[in-house]
């Protein structure tokens, strides 16, 4: 059992003190899963990789009463989806009328002007994984698991409990519902 493992299920047994000696641990790759996410927003976001990282930690041991996963896996697919609500939220945030909701941002610096926008919309992929989630759980699962998490699909077929045959499967269905969904080239 390696000590990431082990520390995850300390923490099921209630020690509130391997949260802390986890984050230390995990931090790494959180915070490369948090760059990716970020790297896929619309330029001007106010959230940085860092503090998306600290929030979702926080979510999920922090003000968790009864945290539990199923080794290494689960935790990090536990962790994109905490970090795909604190985004979603944000961007629900933005639309809101005392946030500048239904203006149009525009950002004159030359770095701005030259970046693409952002090959997908958050809100509207989550509310597409939502709707696949109710028809096919485990592929919108594997989704999160692969395109939030970055995991591998040896990795998500792992944390899924399924082969990597159905896993494989399940990933080509859900790219092919989702692109039909969002009718966008970049999924």
């Amino acid at each position: 059992m390696n000590e990431v493992t082990r520390l995850l299920n300390a923490i099921d047994r209630g020690d509130r003190r391997a949260a802390g000696e986890l984050l230390p641990l995990v931090y790494d790759e959180l915070k490369a899963l948090a760059g990716k996410m970020m790297r896929n927003e619309r330029p001007g976001q106010t959230l940085c990789a860092t503090a998306l990282v600290h929030e979702a930690y926080l979510r999920l041991v922090g003000a968790c009463d009864d945290p539990r996963w199923n080794g290494r896996g689960h935790f990090y697919g536990a962790a994109a989806k905490a970090m795909r609500r604190i985004l979603v939220e944000n961007a629900r945030r933005k639309q809101t009328v005392k946030h500048g909701g239904g203006l149009d941002r525009r950002y004159f610096d030359q770095m701005s002007i030259a970046s693409p926008e952002s090959p997908y919309d958050l809100l509207a992929l989550d509310e597409a994984l939502d709707r696949l989630g109710e028809l096919d759980p485990k592929a919108a699962e594997i989704v999160n698991l692969r395109f939030f998490a970055g995991l591998t699909l040896k990795e998500a077929a792992a944390a899924l409990g399924v082969s990597s045959r159905t896993a494989d499967s399940l990933w080509a269905y859900a790219r092919a519902w989702l692109y039909t969904e969002l009718d966008a080239n970049d999924l």
